[in-house]
């Protein structure tokens, strides 16, 4: 731990919401080491947290910066300029995503939402009884969003990622309303417990910086125990991902998560040696041609059994692993609106999605694991 004297004070708030290595910077600043996540950072001042959020998207080339600043206290004057202030612990919040009810749901805090787009896809059970008991109001995204009605739920805290396309980002209109609205970017991550440790990010607004590094280190500490059991693998089948979507086939780039899962659950992803951390537009036959005797299919989009893929595409038989029933989808835990958990709990609990990828891939090494996310299917 690095701490110069005119930051004591700070660095004992620190060494108790922030469990990790402490760096001092020059401008009297505390910044907190992370593990895996790439794309944040959070520093601390005497009286107020700065956040930092860096390659929102794709072609992204500015950051956004966060100050949260307590209630009643007054403005700092070093504030930076290009800030937007937060006032915590945040109380009323807006989710645009639904990956957000599983950071959420970790936390402690789903009862804070007070309004949720795409609230037909979510999968948790409280949040949607809270739906439908009007408590959480149900938001229009996208070219439907409805400005007014945000304002009059006065949220704390609205949060949404970007794609960089104007035309469907609400992150603009929301910022040119004067409304709280703060960028994540944990789906541009290139490793599992990367997006676990947005943990951390989320829990300084509601001020729970504890308990995300408690559950943080819980859960990489099972993560890793279950990469090493996958270590000795000399043998690694060959898998690929995903179904055509728009006429496309998105296949997620070699340095994403997705294929770093695949890798530490012991197996070998057919684009591996792309360095994307998105998705690649690919064409079927391209797609073919390098999948075609592949071991396994994983996450065909939406299909549930055999007879759809094929009634979608009869090319899709032709695939080696559809040929041998070891296609694979993450729809175990759907709801019947569609919501699927794997985007809202496994989204923070990759532990969870390794031991289901172990258990398809090596069978054998978690003998008495049952599947929680993912089915073949048949």
């Amino acid at each position: 731990m690095l701490v110069s004297k005119k930051i004591r004070t700070c660095a004992t708030f620190l060494a108790l919401s922030c469990i990790h290595t402490l760096v001092a910077h020059a401008d009297g600043s505390l910044a907190c080491e992370l593990d895996y996540a790439k794309n944040f950072t959070i520093e601390e001042y005497a009286d107020y947290k700065l956040l930092t959020v860096s390659n929102a998207y794709r072609s992204a080339r500015s950051v956004y910066r966060y100050a949260l600043i307590p209630h009643r206290a007054t403005l700092p004057d070093d504030l930076p300029r290009d800030v937007i202030v937060i006032r915590t612990p945040v109380q009323r919040v807006v989710i645009m995503e639904t990956v957000y009810v599983g950071y959420l749901d970790a936390l402690g805090q789903l009862d804070q939402i007070c309004g949720a787009a795409s609230a037909s896809y979510i999968n948790h059970p409280k949040v949607i009884q809270g739906v439908e008991s009007g408590d959480i109001q149900s938001i229009q995204s996208g070219q439907k969003l409805n400005i007014e009605r945000l304002l009059l739920l006065q949220p704390d805290l609205i949060l949404t990622t970007s794609l960089g396309e104007g035309q469907i980002d609400v992150s603009p209109q929301l910022q040119r309303a004067g409304l709280p609205v703060v960028l994540t970017a944990d789906y541009m991550e290139h490793h599992p417990l990367a997006r676990t440790e947005w943990l951390k990010f989320l829990a300084a607004f509601f001020e729970t910086d504890d308990r995300s590094n408690e559950i943080f280190n819980t859960i990489k500490a099972q993560y890793t125990r279950l990469v090493d059991k996958t270590k000795g693998i000399n043998e690694r089948p060959s898998v690929f991902c995903g179904a055509p979507y728009s006429g496309s086939w998105y296949v997620p780039g070699g340095d994403s998560f997705i294929a770093r899962a695949i890798q530490d659950a012991g197996a070998h992803y057919l684009w591996s040696d792309d360095p994307s951390r998105g998705s690649l537009p690919l064409d079927t036959e391209r797609v073919f041609l390098k999948a075609a005797e592949a071991d396994y299919w994983i996450h065909p989009s939406h299909y549930r059994s055999l007879s759809e893929l094929f009634n979608a595409d009869p090319r899709f038989a032709k695939f080696g692993a559809a040929q041998i029933s070891q296609v694979f989808n993450n729809t175990r835990q759907v709801s019947k609106n569609g919501g699927n958990n794997i985007w809202e709990r496994g989204i923070v609990h990759p532990e969870e999605v390794l031991a289901d990828l172990i258990k398809i891939f090596h069978p054998d090494l978690l003998p008495e694991h049952e599947l929680i996310y993912y089915e073949n299917l048949q």
